[in-house]
């Protein structure tokens, strides 16, 4: 995957593997907050305020992490408020690239060729993983925040509020804390969960990843029974946290991170939720599957050494089996 070294890109090891065999993600280091007059937000520094067109989004439409950010951008009707660039879908040994694949895009703020120089350009020394999301800042030429998990509650906070076309409270006040403690069970089982699995480096590590991914397929299976949503009949975070991994789960972690346990259809509720949001007005927009597909079985190259891509992972979001029931509503709230 590479990473910088003192602002130098180095195609080396990000060691995100512990002695036992097991993925352990590294922590996102930019950590600021856009808020409504520029004041400190929960972490990082202030000078952050909410204007029209101030502020880009850098992301993959491979990958999941900044999948969230397209999917409120687009839910909350914030895309004429965010501008957005798109990297190639195959990153390899320069890391995530601007090339000419169907939907990316060259560097919109910097005509950069690779992200890694959209890293040293916020700050020339920077160590450590070039990732997206990155929300960028015009004002400061620089890097506001590159934590998805922060991103999405920044756009569908205050600070965009008054700037949103259409406005969703995917997180009421009276619902923080049971969404933080689906959130942090989702996330440890399921969406690193798929990476713990794939990337693991030892038997003990992959049985471990994947027995616990499994459990809390069969948990959030029952949770889904007799409602909606997660949280009920309201869509909110972590039904949308949730999703970006699911809708990944048929063409690519079944297959190329060994999660091939059970079928998705052997969780009826999950995949109906899955299916269910997928169908939501404004979702589809954010899906491309040519781009995941492609970064998966292409770009890990450890895992898939010949870069062959299954039969099985041309699954079709356009058919019968993924589209809406009759008389389904797809309105988002």
């Amino acid at each position: 995957m590479g990473q910088l070294v003192e602002g130098v890109w180095q195609d080396t090891n990000t060691r995100e593997v512990n002695r036992d065999g097991q993925f352990v993600r590294n922590a996102s280091p930019f950590r600021n907050w856009v808020t409504i007059d520029g004041s400190p937000g929960p972490t990082g520094q202030g000078g952050f305020k909410t204007e029209a067109g101030r502020y880009h989004l850098y992301v993959s439409y491979a990958c999941p992490w900044a999948h969230r950010t397209l999917l409120y951008r687009s839910l909350l009707g914030l895309e004429d408020v965010i501008d957005i660039s798109v990297v190639h879908p195959v990153n390899m040994e320069n890391g995530w690239v601007f090339d000419g694949y169907l939907g990316a895009t060259p560097d919109r703020i910097g005509g950069a060729r690779f992200m890694h120089e959209v890293y040293t350009r916020a700050e020339p020394g920077y160590s450590g993983k070039v990732t997206v999301p990155v929300l960028w800042d015009r004002a400061t030429d620089g890097i506001v925040n590159n934590e998805s998990a922060d991103i999405i509650r920044m756009l569908g906070g205050p600070a965009f509020r008054g700037l949103a076309r259409t406005w969703v409270d995917f997180l009421p006040a009276d619902k923080l804390d049971e969404i933080d403690e689906i959130n942090d069970y989702v996330y440890r089982t399921i969406n690193n969960g798929v990476y713990r699995t794939g990337f693991a480096q030892s038997q003990q590590a992959y049985e471990t990843g994947v027995a616990e991914m499994f459990e809390a397929f069969g948990v959030l299976d029952e949770r889904l029974r007799d409602r909606r949503f997660l949280h009920g009949d309201q869509l909110l975070e972590s039904d949308l946290r949730l999703f970006t991994t699911m809708i990944r789960f048929e063409p690519v972690y079944y297959f190329h991170f060994k999660c091939n346990v059970r079928l998705l259809s052997d969780y009826p509720n999950l995949r109906r939720h899955t299916r269910d949001i997928l169908n939501l007005n404004g979702v589809r927009g954010t899906v491309f599957l040519d781009h995941i597909v492609d970064h998966y079985y292409l770009a890990h190259r450890r895992i898939n050494p010949y870069g062959i891509i299954p039969a099985g992972a041309s699954v079709d979001l356009d058919g019968p089996d993924w589209g809406p029931d009759e008389g389904q509503e797809i309105a988002a709230c």
